[in-house]
């Protein structure tokens, strides 16, 4: 692994950071967090910007629309972003952080030149289709059902969990295309286009008050079998190469985010005296060590990822280590709070401090708390780590009335 970045990266990062100058400034202004058609074109609008400018997916073939370079000149571009408090992927991280990877991967010829470049663009936004009501973290439990009919593939089923599928165009699902209990076998990866009849979306409403998520019900949905990205009955494989670059390096920007949260938050326990206890300093300096640590991790992932074309085994341990960190930070953040930690919005005043930002803090303790269990749950991400990575004994099964 070499940390090091060349003159040629460093003068990317120059170019980016003049071009980001000038660009932030005259953006419009953000839509209301609920507002999902507003969030859609601000966006896409943030992401045609990119793509015209020459910087919208760095890491991508250049023949996808991609700029072609390399995993470390895409991780400069994060930071970048992130120290320009730049717009974030936003409603179609799935295109750009999951199903695009994806097919980079693993689709045909067809498929990238069908997809790619319209995902760059910010012309189609993509949703995700794998958890079902009975099948979220034992994702190999899923029962919609993909029958060939012909070029056809004629599904019916349910998933949950859909982030931002009232606003997507597409949908990476999974199905199973084999027998009932075939578990990791007999399941296919297949593209969904939104707008196909027997498609119906129900949004979701969160803790938080969002309806970032939807279910998603399927009756009889015809889809093209050149829309299968990967073998038939080889999806299982196919959707551990999505769950790498998920779990992998599509938490960089979060995590880059996660770090300044952690300055904003020792500034307010400056400002609050709250500093001046040994207890809050060691607190704050242990989860320093441990962001520090996963960005070190990160740069190990993409090192990877430049010689394999995928983050490998670290993106499992990056998801549990992050998302428990980001846990124990939203925790710090709100004790920081105190009464104010009850409030969902800024809190003005409240014994003389002046403005607390609380909704930011409650939020993210909420983001928090939904991470440990978005992506797969830290209780399943030790079982791969311990089973599949460590090579240790499998967690014995309960019999009935145990």
């Amino acid at each position: 692994m070499d940390l090091r970045y060349t003159d040629a990266e460093q003068a990317f990062r120059g170019e980016l950071r003049r071009w980001l100058e000038a660009t932030i400034p005259g953006l419009p202004a953000k839509p209301s967090p609920n507002d999902w058609p507003g969030r859609r074109a601000y966006d896409t609008h943030w992401q045609r910007l990119l793509f015209d400018a020459g910087y919208a997916g760095v890491d991508w073939p250049a023949e996808g629309g991609g700029r072609g370079s390399s995993a470390v000149e895409e991780l400069i571009f994060k930071e970048e972003l992130e120290r320009a408090h730049a717009p974030y992927v936003g409603v179609n991280f799935v295109g750009l952080l999951h199903a695009g990877p994806t097919i980079i991967a693993e689709g045909t010829p067809e498929q990238r030149q069908r997809y790619l470049p319209s995902i760059l663009k910010g012309e189609e936004v993509w949703c995700q289709g794998f958890s079902e009501p009975d099948a979220g973290s034992d994702l190999a439990s899923m029962r919609t059902r993909a029958v060939r009919d012909g070029d056809d593939y004629v599904i019916s089923g349910s998933k949950i969990w859909t982030s931002h599928a009232e606003v997507a165009d597409n949908c990476e699902l999974l199905v199973r295309t084999g027998a009932d209990d075939s578990r990791h076998r007999d399941i296919s990866w297949l593209i969904l286009p939104m707008g196909t009849p027997g498609v119906e979306i129900r949004p979701l409403t969160t803790i938080a008050g969002s309806t970032e998520f939807a279910e998603l019900f399927l009756d009889e949905v015809r889809v093209p079998v050149s829309n299968r990205v990967g073998d038939e009955n080889d999806g299982w494989r196919v959707t551990m190469v999505t769950l790498s670059f998920e779990r992998g390096t599509a938490f960089v920007g979060d995590l880059l985010e996660a770090i300044e949260l952690l300055s904003a938050t020792v500034t307010l326990a400056r400002r609050t005296g709250a500093w001046s206890d040994p207890g809050v300093r060691r607190q704050a300096g242990h989860l320093r060590a441990e962001l520090d640590a996963l960005w070190a991790l990160t740069k190990r992932n993409v090192s990877q990822a430049a010689r394999t074309g995928i983050p490998g085994v670290g993106g499992t341990f990056f998801k549990l280590a992050y998302s428990e960190t980001r846990h124990k930070l939203g925790e710090f953040s709100l004790s920081l709070l105190g009464r104010a930690g009850l409030a969902a919005d800024d809190v003005e005043g409240l014994d003389g401090l002046g403005t607390l930002p609380a909704e930011t803090m409650v939020d993210d303790w909420l983001r928090g708390i939904s991470l440990t269990i978005a992506a797969g749950t830290s209780q399943i991400q030790r079982n791969i780590v311990g089973e599949r990575i460590l090579g240790l004994p499998k967690e014995p099964v309960a019999g009935p009335g145990k």
